[in-house]
């Protein structure tokens, strides 16, 4: 039974993962900033007879990044995977961006992704076995207007995400990025709003026109697609797969 690590685990995406990690028997800690955190560790611990933990680290914080781990490592005995989750957005023109925006945008999309891998990287070093799955985003691999902060978060997680591959490499760790394109959360629903009011058009119509327009597959993407994937990343047999970016985006961008 394996340990795995999931930031922004208690809503969206990374709840989402953290289910089918569970249903497969996965001992989780779940970080995030959701009062109910600690009840849905609680939950998934229940259900699926797996130990959970729960941290409200804020991951603008390099200290409570590290003290998160040393609680993985203290309640679940080590930590094989890390999944660096956690995100947050805000979209406005670059000349009306917030300065304090883009500094927690990078804080917590691109600098926790360094903070949280290089804790858990001794003990993963040193069994010789690790696992380090990114959720980036299609960003990662485009950019789209109005979002100056997080496509430049996002293409620096592509590029630690190579790094850590790189020197993985010798010591059993993997390390790997999904670029999903649009996922219906909560962080997207927000998105929608904020679009809505900088395009000056119905909600709809940024969906339509804006979010789903360069995707072929008009569709949302599915969250347990994405869950699935981690759990591939995260298998034995996915040894020999490191430093990818794998999008995950209706054909976004491979046009």
């Amino acid at each position: 039974m394996k340990n795995v690590i999931i930031t922004g685990g208690t809503s969206g995406i990374g709840l989402g993962i953290a289910r089918l990690f569970a249903a497969q028997g996965y001992n989780l800690l779940l970080n995030g900033l959701e009062k109910n955190g600690p009840q849905l560790a609680d939950e998934l611990a229940q259900e699926h007879q797996v130990k959970t933990a729960y941290s409200a680290a804020n991951l603008q914080h390099p200290a409570q990044i590290r003290e998160m781990v040393r609680q993985a490592e203290q309640e679940l005995g080590q930590v094989d995977v890390l999944i660096n989750n956690a995100g947050i957005q805000y979209v406005a023109p670059v000349e009306e961006f917030p300065e304090d925006r883009w500094d927690a945008i990078l804080a917590i999309n691109m600098s926790a992704t360094f903070h949280a891998s290089k804790a858990v990287w001794p003990g993963m070093k040193e069994r010789g076995f690790g696992r380090i799955i990114n959720i980036a985003s299609a960003h990662a691999l485009r950019a789209s207007e109005y979002k100056v902060a997080y496509v430049a978060a996002k293409h620096g997680v592509a590029g630690i995400t190579k790094v850590l591959a790189l020197e993985g490499a010798p010591h059993g760790i993997t390390c790997n990025a999904i670029c999903p394109g649009y996922v219906r959360t909560p962080l997207v629903d927000a998105q929608i709003a904020d679009q809505a009011r900088a395009h000056q058009m119905s909600e709809a119509d940024v969906i339509e026109k804006v979010m789903l327009k360069k995707q072929p597959i008009k569709q949302f993407v599915d969250v347990q697609a994405l869950g699935n994937l981690a759990l591939y990343l995260a298998s034995e047999t996915a040894g020999q797969l490191t430093g990818a970016m794998l999008p995950v985006d209706g054909g976004w961008t491979a046009q």
